[in-house]
C-alpha cells in the first residue's frame, strides 16, 4: 500500500534522526569550525601548523584569550572534550594561580551547561554510554541524588565519576542547583588542583622552542601533582568502598 502521506512520513523521520543524533551533529559542527578555522587561518597567513598552533598559544595567553579559554570550557560537553585535557591546557598556558582560577571559573560554567540541558530536554542528553556501561552508575546514585544532593553529588565529584554524567544527571532528576554546584565546586576541587599544577609543571616556551630535555618539565610541579592525584585516588577508592557497603 502506498503511503499517502510521504513528506509527512520523511518529515517526522528526520525529526527523529535529529532527536536521536543531535549532539553528535552539535560535536560535528564545533570540531568542523574549529578545524576549520585553523585551516583557513594557516593557509591565508601563510604559517606552518606548528606557527599556527604557536600563534592559537599567545591569543589564549592574552586577556581576551582568558575568555576563549572560560568559553571553550563552558560549551566542551557538547563537543565530547575531555575536561581533564583542557584543565591540563589551563595550568599549561597561565600557570598554577591563574590557571586554576580560569580552570574553577570553566569547569563549574560547563556544569551549569550540563545541568540545564539535562533539567530541560531530560533523558534525551544522557551521553550514549549511560544508556549502557554507565547506567548501573547512574541508577546507583539517583535515589541518593534526590534525597540528598549536596553530599551525593559532593561523593560522585571526589569518586572522579565522569565529570559530564554527574552534571546531566543532576539537572535530568531536577537536583536543586545551589546545592549541585556547590557540592561540584568543592569535589572537584582536589581534582583540579592536580591536574592545573601538571600542565603548570610544563614550560610551554621551551617545547616550542623544540626542546625534548627535562628543561621543559618542572619535576617539582610535577611530583606535587603527582602526589595530590594519587591521595586524591586513594581517597576515591576508599569512598568507593564505603559507598559499597552502605548499599
Amino acid at each position: 500500500m502506498v503511503n499517502p502521506r510521504p513528506d509527512r512520513a520523511a518529515a517526522g523521520g528526520a525529526a527523529g534522526f535529529l532527536a536521536r543524533h543531535w549532539q553528535m551533529l552539535v560535536a560535528a559542527a564545533i570540531w568542523l569550525t574549529l578545524a576549520g578555522s585553523a585551516l583557513g587561518y594557516s593557509l591565508l597567513s601563510g604559517r606552518s601548523p606548528t606557527a599556527t598552533l604557536r600563534d592559537v598559544v599567545d591569543l589564549l595567553r592574552s586577556p581576551p584569550g582568558a575568555l576563549l579559554y572560560v568559553l571553550v570550557y563552558t560549551l566542551r560537553p557538547l563537543a565530547f572534550f575531555s575536561s581533564t585535557v583542557v584543565t591540563v591546557l589551563g595550568g599549561a598556558l597561565w600557570g598554577p594561580l591563574w590557571g586554576m582560577l580560569l580552570a574553577v571559573v570553566g569547569s563549574n560554567m560547563s556544569a551549569t551547561l550540563a545541568y540545564g540541558f539535562g533539567r530541560a530536554f531530560g533523558q534525551g542528553v544522557l551521553p550514549a554510554g549511560a544508556a549502557r556501561g554507565q547506567a548501573g552508575v547512574a541508577g546507583r546514585y539517583a535515589a541518593r541524588l534526590r534525597a540528598n544532593a549536596f553530599p551525593t553529588v559532593l561523593m560522585m565529584r571526589l569518586l572522579y565519576l565522569p565529570y559530564d554524567l554527574v552534571s546531566y544527571l543532576g539537572g535530568l532528576l531536577r537536583v536543586p542547583y545551589r546545592p549541585f554546584i556547590l557540592a561540584s565546586v568543592l569535589g572537584s576541587s582536589p581534582g583540579t588542583v592536580a591536574f592545573v599544577l601538571a600542565g603548570a609543571s610544563l614550560d610551554v616556551d621551551e617545547v616550542f622552542a623544540g626542546s625534548a630535555s627535562l628543561a621543559a618539565v618542572n619535576p617539582w610541579t610535577l611530583a606535587l601533582a603527582a602526589v595530590l592525584f594519587a591521595v586524591g585516588l586513594a581517597g576515591s577508592r576508599l569512598l568507593r568502598r564505603q559507598a559499597h557497603r552502605a548499599g
